[in-house]
């Protein structure tokens, strides 16, 4: 069932979801990166793209993730991924989700990341977290990379522009607060040569908490960032596929998956 653009033009597209096999309507003009359109487990665009990017680069085939074979001695992490789909990779792989803020934890920015967490999984998944991270933000492109086995697949999405670099909101970040005062959050920040510093243009993800957006990538800063890390077969998912509803609009912010060297 290979469905192009001429296909579409009654302007709703009837899809599987990959994540939980329901048969699902959207109409094209409401369908968006972030909007949920499954009427089963209620995923969106990109979360079905991770799950894609996943099976065709681990598995070799584009499957929906109720057929993925069940092979314990696949281990995988997540960084706090979605619920909707981890509970059922835990099904599937040796498969672990971790939050920063609650047990399993993992902080993907660490100075240091645990023996028992370097070259150890097969696969990672970090599903619009980098953009949170706190600078610098190649310490977390580096820390997978010890993450994974020889040959292990990173699998990223993060909101990125075409511009010509990342914006950085907070360059010189380091001893900071983030506090509300009269309704208005303020971050409050010491940088490393202390100078005072406060901003209060705040972008938060979801609700304010730990999902302050640190930055706005540019796509080929995050490419830079994946070879400088030391990845390898670099690859952006552009390709729609329209059988599992994986189909946004703009032309950026798509799946990029990544693998380290066999010999790192």
């Amino acid at each position: 069932m290979n469905l192009t653009t001429d296909d579409l033009e009654s302007g709703t597209l009837f899809f599987q979801c990959n994540v939980c096999g329901q048969q699902c309507t959207a109409e094209l003009d409401f369908l968006g990166r972030e909007v949920v359109s499954c009427s089963g487990c209620g995923s969106n665009p990109r979360i079905r793209a991770v799950i894609r990017a996943l099976s065709t680069e681990l598995l070799g085939k584009d499957l929906i993730l109720p057929d993925f074979p069940d092979r314990r001695s696949i281990k995988g992490l997540g960084l706090t991924d979605w619920e909707g789909y981890s509970s059922l990779l835990a099904q599937k792989f040796d498969y672990l989700n971790t939050y920063l803020h609650q047990e399993p934890r993992l902080d993907i920015s660490a100075t240091d990341i645990p023996p028992e967490r370097r070259s150890a999984y097969d696969f990672v998944i970090s599903s619009e977290i980098f953009e949170h991270v706190v600078p610098p933000v190649e310490k977390a492109f580096q820390n997978v990379v010890t993450m994974l086995k020889p040959g292990g697949l990173f699998v990223l999405t993060v909101p990125y522009g075409l511009q010509s670099h990342t914006i950085e909101h907070f360059p010189e970040l380091d001893r900071f607060t983030v506090t509300e005062r009269d309704g208005v959050y303020h971050l409050d920040n010491m940088t490393k040569t202390g100078i005072s510093q406060s901003f209060t243009d705040l972008v938060f993800h979801g609700g304010p908490g730990s999902t302050l957006e640190m930055r706005i990538f540019a796509e080929s800063a995050v490419l830079q960032h994946c070879r400088a890390a030391g990845f390898q077969s670099i690859t952006v998912h552009r390709r729609p596929d329209f059988q599992h509803g994986i189909w946004w609009p703009e032309p950026w912010s798509f799946p990029i998956t990544a693998k380290k060297g066999d010999h790192h």
